[in-house]
Parts: structure tokens; C-alpha cells; sequence
């Protein structure tokens, strides 16, 4: 990202009137994480958090998003491919992702990333709203799965899910609470190139699994 959108971004007012967020939250730490859809590979390159204390981190999330197809730990292309890349899930999960400490929840978040199905850079700044933030420390009581036991849980997990197109979509969830879609971005193509023009041109490679999927029945674009 260039210093001219940087400053841009601070300009803003970022670290505007934030009253309500500043000081420790009600839990150690949010979390960001990141998914695609099957097949659908992507590499993060950068995901960036612009607080709503007015504070930035930098790298908050990279590298790679979780995916359902194709499994991690298998080489070869299965004769069958069972994996579903169109649409979103009823029931998103915690994506690839890390928790985010010492920091206030986030105001918006920049991601930078590579579709490598297609191949293209995006990037695009998405807002989360007062009221999205607001969800995230309301505590509600409510029965965990894991253990059987009733307790207060935070949705303090922000998902993105990032598709061909340049589509992210947003949710708010907690440990053992339903997600609760947010926002849905349509980003836009970064004209510089992978890692900011400094590869030549080069993307991260596409698994045989995922080149094989695309291949045989495409990229359903419009689904997301």
C-alpha cells in the first residue's frame, strides 16, 4: 500500500472520536481470520488494521486462507473431485487467521491479495460498522456445544471470506455463537502486481488439485 493512501486513510479521522472502544476489551484479544472458497485459492499478501483508537497493525493477517478442497496434506489429484466452490457456507468457521492483541477492534481493514485461480491482485478497505463493533463486546448466554455448559460468549472473531472477482464478504462470530453476516465488498484490481510489482510479475502457484478443478468446470463467478 502507498504512503499517498496511507496518509489518506489517517486523514480520515481514524483516530477520531472512539471513546466507546478504547481500553481493554471484554476478552484477551479479537481475532481476524480469513477463508476461500473450494478451490478457490488465494495468498494474503497483507491485511491491515486500522483501529478504532486510532491505532494501526500492520500484517495483522497474511499468507494463506483456509479451504475446505483441496486437503491440505494430500499430493495427488483425486479422481474425484468433491468440493463445492459455489456460493458461501451456511455456517462459516474461524478461517486461517490469528488473534489480534493489545489492540482496540477495528475501524476498517485493508487486504491486498492474490486470486491465483484467475491470476489477479485485489485490494480493498472494508468498514466495520459502529454497530458491528458494538456486537463484538455484547456478551450473551448461551449454551456451548463443546462441553454442555452454559456460558457468556463474544462474537470477537471477525471472518473474511475472499472469492474470484475480487468479492470479500464479512461475519462476526464467537466460539459458540452463530456468525452474524456484516458487509460484502467488492474489491478492486491492484494494476501493480503481485507483492507490489517486486516479483516480476509472478503469483503464488496454484495446487494440481485446484488448476485441475478450474479446468474441467471453471470459475463460478456470480455465485459469490
Amino acid at each position: 500500500m502507498s504512503n499517498f493512501i496511507l496518509l489518506i486513510v489517517l486523514a480520515m479521522g481514524l483516530g477520531g472520536c472512539a471513546s466507546a472502544y478504547r481500553g481493554s476489551l471484554p476478552y484477551d484479544a479479537w481475532r481476524l481470520g480469513f477463508f476461500a472458497p473450494d478451490y478457490m485459492e488465494v495468498w494474503i499478501e497483507t491485511a491491515d488494521a486500522y483501529g478504532s483508537d486510532g491505532m494501526v497493525r500492520m500484517h495483522a493477517g497474511s499468507g494463506t486462507a483456509s479451504i475446505g478442497y483441496p486437503r491440505a496434506l494430500r499430493k495427488e489429484i483425486p479422481e474425484v473431485l468433491r468440493g463445492d466452490p459455489k456460493g458461501w457456507p451456511e455456517q462459516v468457521g474461524w478461517g486461517a487467521g490469528k488473534y489480534v492483541k493489545g489492540a482496540a477492534l477495528p475501524k476498517q481493514i485493508y487486504v491486498r491479495w492474490q486470486s491465483l485461480v484467475e491470476p489477479q491482485i485485489y485490494h480493498a478497505w472494508i468498514s466495520i460498522s459502529e454497530a458491528t463493533r458494538e456486537s463484538m463486546l455484547k456478551g450473551e448466554k448461551t449454551l456451548c456445544p463443546a462441553d454442555g455448559k452454559w456460558i457468556t460468549d463474544y462474537r470477537k472473531a471477525i471472518v473474511i471470506g475472499l472469492a474470484p472477482g475480487g468479492i470479500a464478504k464479512v461475519w462476526v462470530t464467537g466460539p459458540c455463537l452463530s456468525p452474524i453476516e456484516v458487509t460484502r465488498v467488492q474489491a478492486k484490481v491492484d494494476r501493480t502486481g503481485p507483492y507490489d510489482g517486486k516479483s516480476g510479475g509472478k503469483y503464488r502457484p496454484l495446487s494440481p488439485t485446484s488448476k485441475a478443478y478450474v479446468e474441467k468446470f471453471g470459475v463460478p463467478y456470480g455465485s459469490w
